[in-house]
C-alpha cells in the first residue's frame, strides 16, 4: 500500500498477463507513446513561436488525431486522454520550476520524447475504461488481465495504472479512498535522526536502524552483469544480441531485489516504530545534497528517502502524529540545555560534548533528542529530566 496525495492510497498487484493480452497491451503503449511525442513536438513548437499548449488545445489534437488516423481510433481513448494529462502536469511543473528561478540541478526537466526499447508501458484508466469482474481486470478494448489478489481491497477503486517495471513483470496499481486504521494508544514519543553510519538513530535503543548494507552486498554480483553488458554492447544502430538481454534482464532483476529488500526492510522498521509510540518527530531530512560528497554511494544504499516515506505513510495510515523537524543545526544544538556549538562538528567527531553544561552523549543520539525539543515532544525523557523552559519556547 502506497499512500497517495488528497486522501487516497495504492494497492499494486501482480498481473499474470496472456499473449493475447500482452500484444492488446502493447499496441495500446504503441499509440500512448505516438500521442505523448506528438505532444513534445507540439510543447517544443509553441515555445519556439511563443504560443501556449495547454491541455485543450492538446485535446484538440487528439480528437483530430483520432478523426483522421484509425490506427490510433482503434485504442481506447480513456488511456490517451490520462497521458494528455500527465504530460501537462509535467510540463507545467517544468515551467513552474523555471519561473521560480530554481537551480538547474533541482529543477524537473521538460517532458522528453518515449523511445520504443527504451520507456516502459504505462497506461492509466478511469472509471470508465474499466472495470472488475470475477477476480479480472477488464480493460477499455477487451483486455482481460489476471489478478494476483494478495489482499483484498478495502473499498471501490476510482482508477487504477497498469505498468511494466524493468524486469518484465506486469502491475495493476488500484487507487482508493484511504481510511485510517487507528492503533491502541501508548503514550510513548520517539525522535528521529537520520544518518550514514546508521540509517535511523532514535531516542529508544530498541528502534535503531542499523544500515542493511543491501547494495554492497550485492556489488559482485552487479558488477559481472556490467561486464557482461559491456562485452556484449552492439555497435550504435545495431540491434541488441540475445546475450545483451539476457545480461540486462540479469542485472535489472538484481537491482529490482535490492529495491525491494530496501523497501521491505523499510516498511517493518516504519510499522514497528509507528504501532509503539503515539508521536514521531522526524529529521525533514532531504539526502539529495549527499550525491555531491563521496558518501554518495553509502547513503544512496542506505535509501533514506524511501524509509523516510514508508515512515510518514505508515504514520498517516494509522493515525500517529508524525512532525517533520528543519535539520538546520541539529547536530550543533545540545538536546540537554539548547546551547549550540560555534562550529559545525566534522562527520568524523562521534561524540557530542556540550561546553554549557558538560553533557556527553553520541552525536546522533543527540540530534534524535534534538528532534523532540524542536517539535515540543520533548518528555522528561531518556535522562528523567525535562529540558529548561526557555529551549521548549525557542523550539516552539
Amino acid at each position: 500500500m502506497e499512500a497517495g496525495e488528497g486522501g487516497h492510497a495504492r494497492y499494486t498487484y501482480r498481473l499474470r498477463v496472456s499473449s493475447t493480452a500482452r500484444t492488446a497491451l502493447l499496441a495500446e503503449w504503441d499509440r500512448c507513446r505516438w500521442i505523448w511525442n506528438e505532444c513534445v513536438a507540439r510543447s517544443k513548437r509553441a515555445r519556439h513561436d511563443g504560443e501556449k499548449c495547454g491541455p485543450a488545445r492538446l485535446d484538440k489534437m487528439l480528437t483530430e488525431a483520432r478523426a483522421m488516423t484509425p490506427w490510433l481510433a482503434g485504442g481506447s481513448s480513456v488511456p490517451q486522454q490520462q497521458l494528455i494529462r500527465d504530460f501537462g502536469k509535467s510540463r507545467a511543473k517544468a515551467l513552474k520550476d523555471v519561473k521560480d528561478r530554481l537551480p538547474q540541478r533541482q529543477r524537473a526537466g521538460m517532458p522528453k520524447h518515449k523511445k520504443k526499447r527504451e520507456a516502459d508501458p504505462t497506461l492509466n484508466y478511469t472509471r470508465r475504461g474499466f472495470r472488475l469482474k470475477d477476480g479480472c481486470l477488464h480493460l477499455a478494448g477487451n483486455i482481460v488481465l489476471t489478478v494476483v489478489w494478495s489482499r483484498l481491497l478495502p473499498a471501490e477503486p476510482s482508477s487504477v495504472r497498469v505498468y511494466r517495471d524493468s524486469v518484465g513483470h506486469w502491475y495493476a496499481s488500484f487507487v482508493v479512498p484511504a481510511e485510517v486504521q487507528p492503533l491502541s494508544a501508548t503514550g510513548r514519543v520517539i525522535g528521529i535522526d537520520w544518518g550514514v553510519k546508521e540509517t535511523a538513530t532514535t531516542t529508544s535503543q530498541a528502534h535503531d536502524l542499523p544500515h542493511a548494507e543491501h547494495g554492497r552486498k550485492t556489488k559482485a554480483k552487479l558488477s559481472r552483469y556490467d561486464r557482461m553488458m559491456a562485452r556484449r554492447k552492439p555497435p550504435r544502430g545495431h540491434a541488441a544480441s540475445k546475450g545483451y538481454r539476457e545480461a540486462k534482464h540479469l542485472r535489472a532483476k538484481a537491482h529490482k531485489k535490492v529495491a525491494r529488500q530496501r523497501q521491505d526492510t523499510g516498511r517493518k522498521w516504519a510499522k514497528k516504530v509507528v504501532t509503539d509510540h503515539d508521536a514521531i518527530a522526524v529529521e525533514d531530512f532531504r539526502p539529495k545534497f549527499l550525491a555531491r560528497t563521496s558518501m554518495a554511494r553509502k547513503a544512496a544504499d542506505a535509501a533514506i528517502a524511501a524509509t523516510k516515506k514508508a515512515l510518514i505513510e505508515m504514520g498517516r495510515k494509522h493515525g500517529r502524529d508524525v512532525r517533520l523537524v528543519h535539520p538546520a543545526h541539529t547536530t550543533m544544538d545540545c538536546a540537554s540545555c539548547g546551547a549550540r556549538t560555534k562550529h559545525a562538528l566534522p562527520l568524523s567527531e562521534r561524540v557530542y560534548a556540550c561546553t554549557a553544561c558538560e553533557a556527553v552523549s553520541p552525536r546522533d543520539k543527540n540530534s534524535a533528542r534534538v528532534m523532540l525539543v524542536r517539535a515540543g515532544l520533548a518528555p522528561a525523557g531518556v535522562e528523567g529530566v525535562r529540558p529548561p523552559g526557555a529551549l521548549l519556547q525557542e523550539a516552539a
